[in-house]
């Protein structure tokens, strides 16, 4: 009997789920290896919705942390704005082209290498959480480990924006419900969500906007592209 697959409480069932259903670090490694893939997000352009806030004054330089910061294009872009930013990814590969990037374009970005669910986080620490394309991947039974972060990280009256796949989506976005993720034990590629669904996962916050992402050519110097959900909501304080 392996004693390391013993189930004595809730975090021993988590971890099993987890050991059958989560994309482990050497998957995403393997993604970032290759640079020069056409992947959309690999190039270092802001998501359009970011840059939107901060034009229109919803969003103020403050600290922040982003989960799934891939090789840190927003994370480039909120410290230009004048941001103190912890960059989390759980990819060795994409933290290091990040801080390349962050070298060549002298910035200052905390970038670290961890699974979001392993950090440690002081209550109330950040200004912004933000996420583009990390919520999608996880899985149900991790949700609520989720929200448990958001509302230790966040500040009273801060903010967390969250990018996600459109259920049925072109570029993913898979309609599957969540019992059937365990039947399948698999994502299909990423979870999609509809307005209602997001709506609720997150009813502890006050919604300030949501929209579908803009789609912009490839000239454009932001990133934007179809079937992308962008939200924005308040950490109100009671």
């Amino acid at each position: 009997m392996n004693n390391s697959e013993v189930i004595l409480n809730n975090e021993d069932v988590v971890k099993m789920l987890d050991s059958l259903l989560r994309e482990p670090a050497p998957f995403w490694n393997e993604f970032y290896t290759d640079r020069e893939k056409k992947i959309p997000f690999f190039l270092n352009l802001p998501d359009e919705n970011l840059v939107n806030y901060f034009e229109k004054g919803l969003l103020k330089p403050g600290k922040v942390l982003e989960l799934g910061s891939g090789p840190g294009r927003n994370a480039l872009y909120l410290a230009r704005q004048g941001c103190e930013v912890d960059a989390v990814d759980l990819s060795q590969e994409a933290i290091q082209w990040g801080k390349e990037r962050a070298l060549e374009n002298k910035l200052n970005v905390h970038f670290i290498n961890n699974d979001i669910f392993n950090m440690e986080v002081k209550e109330g620490s950040y200004d912004l959480v933000y996420d583009s394309g990390c919520f999608h991947h996880i899985a149900p039974h991790r949700r609520m480990s989720y929200i448990d972060l958001l509302h230790k990280a966040i500040k009273p009256n801060g903010f967390f924006s969250l990018i996600c796949f459109v259920a049925g989506g072109r570029l993913g976005g898979s309609e599957i419900s969540d019992w059937e993720v365990y039947r399948l034990r698999s994502l299909n590629g990423g979870l999609g969500y509809t307005e209602e669904r997001l709506k609720t996962i997150f009813k502890d916050f006050q919604l300030v906007e949501m929209r579908k992402m803009e789609v912009l050519d490839e000239e454009s110097s932001l990133f934007g592209y179809p079937d992308l959900w962008t939200v924005l909501f308040k950490k109100v304080s009671l």
